[in-house]
């Protein structure tokens, strides 16, 4: 991480933190500190008092990173939901996390695409949407159940894509990176630097 902070490039710190209100505290606090940190998030899951003791720890500082609230994990459908005790819709679980993470005085949430138009409606304007699972339509779903295309999570309101197998795992990665940020492109209607 430090390689890529000396770089330049700043850093989404995506450890999901998921424990006891002081312990998570204190692991933001520690993530905080660290060089080119721009995003870090918890598990909303954890609670409201856990998400307060996180933002907290990252409270006054003059120049902190956005802290996020993990809704529900992309890898995760209604029956898998149902399985670890989660009833309903996974949308409508996700927009009451959202809710939620607001309430905590988190900056945003990390959530499928298929949510965002819906946290965006219930949390406002300015409340960061961080989507996972983005694939391009010829890309594999691997463990992913609930994803968007880069053109369809920035229609539906997020902020940021996270772009990760379909780069990483493509037989040519710059090829891969390249096609996917041209659809952005197009998605946002700017143009790539020549």
């Amino acid at each position: 991480m430090k390689a890529l902070a000396a770089l330049g490039f700043e850093i989404f710190l995506d450890l999901k933190f998921h424990d006891i209100p002081n312990t998570v505290a204190g692991a933001v606090a520690a993530a905080a500190a660290l060089p080119k940190v721009r995003l870090i998030n918890v598990h909303a899951l954890g609670g409201l008092a856990m998400m307060r003791a996180a933002r907290e720890a990252v409270g006054g500082r003059r120049k902190r990173p956005a802290l996020l609230g993990v809704t529900i994990l992309t890898s995760m459908d209604g029956p898998e939901l149902l399985r670890v005790g989660i009833e309903g819709p996974p949308g409508q679980r996700v927009v009451e996390l959202a809710k939620l993470v607001k309430a905590a005085g988190l900056d945003g949430v990390v959530a499928s695409g298929n949510e965002a138009a819906a946290i965006r409606q219930a949390c406002g304007p300015d409340f960061l949407i961080v989507v996972p699972g983005v694939r391009p339509e010829t890309a594999d779903l691997n463990d992913q159940a609930r994803v968007t295309t880069p053109r369809q999570a920035i229609a539906a309101g997020a902020d940021y894509l996270v772009v990760g197998r379909p780069i990483t795992g493509a037989k040519d990665p710059r090829e891969a990176a390249l096609n996917i940020a041209k659809e952005i492109a197009r998605a946002t209607k700017h143009s790539l630097p020549a």
